[in-house]
C-alpha cells in the first residue's frame, strides 16, 4: 500500500520524538487507567479465544493486563525497543508476541485480530489513515478498532497537566488530532458503528515524580523555565498533602462489517 505523504499541518505540528530515551520513565510512571481498560475488555468482548494488537504499546501495561485478565493471544508493536524491553521484563507479561513495527505497516496476516487499539499514541502516528486502512486489514470480520486518546477538551482539563503546565495545552491542541478528524478517517477507513465514550478516573496525586522526570511525553516539548515554574508549584502545593485529580480518555470505537 503506498504511504501518503505527510500534510503540512502533520508536518508542522508533529515533531518526533525518540522514545527510547524515556522508556525507564513511561515504565515507571505511566499506569493503566481502569475505565479504560474495563471499556477495552468488555467493548472489545475480549476472552480466551481473542486475539488482539495494541500498537504503539509502549512499556506494555495495558496489554499485559488484559492477557493475564483473558487468557487471549496479544501482540504489541512499537517502533522503540527500550519500551519493548522493558515490556518483556514484565514477569508478569509471558506469553505476550512484542515486535518492532510501525502503525503505518502491520505486518500480519488479512482478517487476524479481533481488537486492535491504541492508547494515547494517535498524535504519534504519521499516517492515521493509512493505519486505519491497515487495521481494517488485519482485523477479522466484526473486529473492532479502539483509539483511546484525548479530546481538545481533555487537554484543557488534565489535571494536573494543564493546571500547572498550561504550555502544554497549546502543545497538545496542535499535535493532537481532533475528534472531528479521527471520527472522519475512522470511516473513509471503512468502520461501521463509530461510537465515543469517555472515560473519568479520580485519583490522588501523593508524588510529583512522574513530572519531575518528565514521564509525559508533553513536558519535553515545552519550555525549560515553564516546567521548572510549574514543577515548583506542584510541589510546594503537594508539601499541603496529597492532591485530588482527574484523568480523563475519549475512546473511540469503529467495527468491521461482519
Amino acid at each position: 500500500m503506498a504511504i501518503a505523504p505527510l500534510t503540512e499541518r502533520e508536518e508542522k505540528v508533529k515533531p518526533r520524538q525518540d522514545f527510547n530515551t524515556f522508556a525507564d520513565e513511561y515504565a515507571q510512571f505511566r499506569k493503566i487507567d481502569p475505565p479504560v481498560l474495563e471499556d477495552l475488555l468488555t467493548r472489545g468482548n475480549i476472552n480466551a479465544e481473542s486475539v488482539v494488537l495494541e500498537v504503539g504499546c509502549g512499556t506494555g501495561n495495558y496489554l499485559t493486563e488484559i492477557s493475564a485478565r483473558t487468557h487471549a493471544l496479544c501482540y504489541g508493536l512499537d517502533p522503540a525497543e527500550k519500551m519493548l524491553s522493558q515490556a518483556r521484563a514484565n514477569p508478569h507479561a509471558n506469553g505476550i508476541q512484542w515486535r518492532i513495527g510501525y502503525a503505518r505497516h502491520l505486518d500480519f496476516p488479512d482478517e487476524m485480530f479481533d481488537l486492535v487499539y491504541t492508547v494515547d499514541v494517535s498524535h504519534h502516528i504519521q499516517h492515521r489513515l493509512t493505519y486505519y486502512q491497515e487495521a481494517m486489514r488485519v482485523l477479522k470480520p466484526g473486529g473492532k478498532v479502539c483509539t483511546v486518546t484525548d479530546s481538545e477538551w481533555i487537554i484543557s482539563h488534565r489535571e494536573p497537566l494543564a493546571t500547572y503546565f498550561p504550555e502544554t495545552i497549546a502543545v497538545n491542541l496542535a499535535r493532537y488530532p481532533t475528534t472531528h478528524e479521527l471520527l472522519a478517517e475512522k470511516a473513509a477507513a471503512g468502520f461501521v458503528n463509530i461510537v465515543e465514550k469517555m472515560a473519568e478516573y479520580p485519583y490522588m496525586l501523593y508524588d510529583p515524580a512522574g513530572y519531575r522526570q518528565k514521564a509525559y511525553s508533553s513536558l519535553h516539548l515545552i519550555d525549560e523555565a515553564a516546567w521548572r515554574r510549574g514543577l515548583a508549584h506542584l510541589e510546594a502545593d503537594l508539601q499541603n498533602g496529597p492532591m485530588l485529580c482527574h484523568s480523563y480518555y475519549l475512546l473511540i470505537w469503529g467495527e468491521k462489517a461482519a
